[in-house]
């Protein structure tokens, strides 16, 4: 047992730095984990934890639940407005429910979107921040509305 316990945390290891584990929720690193295992499966780096993005990113999932509004707002104002560095900066937006509002139906869903495959799978983002956050969106109740804010 305690040799599978040890192997089973090796590996998560692998596709989730320690360090990341310490701002996320639940929801927000299962997200993490399955987003880099798709850039594992692409042979990329995996995006590191950033408390920039992360705040900027919870922010915006925030204020897209309680208007009720699926956008990205004014993307650059808000990473000024959370100080995120870098040179190269987007953004993923997702909601849903049931599978759809999953981690796995989320990572999904954005492989299978050209631009927001782009941005997953930008081997020059390094770093991410992650709102994932659940109520009434959209007529449907425990909705995810999710933000993922990319740097590089």
């Amino acid at each position: 047992m305690f040799k599978r316990l040890l192997a089973v945390t090796a590996a998560l290891m692998l596709v989730l730095p320690a360090t990341a584990l310490a701002g996320l929720s639940r929801s927000e690193s299962s997200l993490l984990r399955e987003m880099n295992r798709a850039r594992a499966d692409h042979r990329l780096a995996p995006l590191r934890y950033d408390d920039h993005l992360e705040r900027a990113a919870r922010a915006h999932s925030r204020e897209m639940l309680g208007a009720d509004v699926f956008q990205h707002g004014s993307f650059g104002t808000r990473m000024l407005q959370f100080n995120v560095t870098g040179s190269l900066a987007g953004e993923n937006l997702a909601w849903g429910t049931g599978f759809r509002g999953s981690a796995k139906g989320i990572v999904a869903a954005w492989l299978n979107s050209p631009e927001h495959r782009a941005n997953l799978l930008r081997p020059s983002f390094t770093r991410v921040g992650i709102g994932d956050l659940v109520g009434s969106f959209q007529g449907y109740g425990g909705a995810n509305v999710v933000t993922a804010d990319f740097a590089g």
